[in-house]
């Protein structure tokens, strides 16, 4: 079973958090939370907000109430872009520059690890 977090019309452009979501995807949460935590990035601290409310809905279903929330992993982790506000900068001679203030939605999907398979169940 897996929980997800979507934190969404984040401002901030998807090009900028996906490096913060490549260095967490599939490790453990605590040791995602603590790269995270040090990392001066503003994608960094939205990436922790989404992690921790993905783990806080993991907890809060039947089976994860039963479960240690320091054995779960990230499964996916993904940004995708949001809508883009755009804004008219006045220039020289009469022209008009448009400002793109892009947004974007980041989910993370936690759960636990799938077991191994064992030499016993693998026999044919």
């Amino acid at each position: 079973m897996e929980a997800r977090a979507v934190n969404k019309y984040v401002h901030q452009s998807a090009k900028k958090i996906k490096p913060m979501l490549d260095l967490i995807r599939g490790k453990r949460v605590d040791h995602a939370l603590n790269t995270l935590h040090f990392l001066p990035n503003k994608a960094a601290k939205i990436v922790e907000n989404t992690i921790r409310s993905a783990v806080s809905n993991y907890l809060d279903t039947e089976e994860g109430s039963k479960t240690n929330p320091e054995e779960l992993i990230i499964k996916a982790a993904y940004v995708d872009q949001g809508p883009t506000a755009r804004r008219i900068q006045p220039r020289s001679m009469g022209r008009a520059y448009i400002i793109r203030k892009r947004s974007s939605h980041v989910t993370v999907k936690v759960g636990m690890p799938e077991k191994a398979e064992t030499a016993s169940t693998k026999k044919e």
